[in-house]
């Protein structure tokens, strides 16, 4: 006859198993989800563009960022971490990325929503190549799933060009 300590151990592996399929079905699950989300970003005003003291260009704008992320949310998913990047070209990298906004929406109730706010960090670019300059903005986003592996994408928002002059 097996001991109770056998008898404890077959059933706690049993549950453990079994916990571990029941974690992976539901991930696998969130595969099934069609994401949807529809963001835009107005740039209101320049607020200021100008050149620091070290040389470095720094700008401050007044933004209208809308989105709906409803789509983003399912039984798994425990939150979304957004953010708003402007992403621009210079002679030294191929790709800048330097983040304007960001949020936590802990619940599909918040996910549409209309922000007006000026950039909450500071766009700067090391050295004077922000004058004229085209660049994107994009909207990433990082779903945090209460099992699984996380995941993140973006919309990326074309057609915007700051200042020839600084102001």
């Amino acid at each position: 006859m097996h001991s109770f300590g056998h008898r404890a151990n077959g059933v706690a592996t049993f549950a453990v198993t079994i916990l571990a399929a029941m974690c992976f079905a539901a991930s696998f699950s969130d595969h099934f989800n069609s994401l949807s989300p529809v963001a835009s970003v107005k740039i209101l005003n320049t607020n200021w563009f100008q050149k620091e003291s070290h040389g470095n260009d720094e700008v401050s704008m007044t933004l209208n960022i809308s989105a709906d992320l409803s789509s983003l949310f399912s039984w798994n998913t425990k939150q979304v971490f957004v953010f708003i990047a402007a992403e621009y070209e210079t002679p030294q990298n191929a790709l800048n990325q330097v983040s304007l906004w960001d949020g936590i929406i802990p619940s599909k109730e918040h996910a549409k929503f209309l922000i007006h706010t000026t950039n909450k960090y500071r766009f700067i670019d090391q050295g004077s190549n922000l004058k004229g300059k085209d660049f994107n903005l994009t909207m990433h986003w990082h779903i945090m799933p209460k099992t699984g592996k996380m995941f993140a994408d973006k919309i990326v928002m074309t057609g915007y060009r700051l200042p020839e002059q600084y102001r």
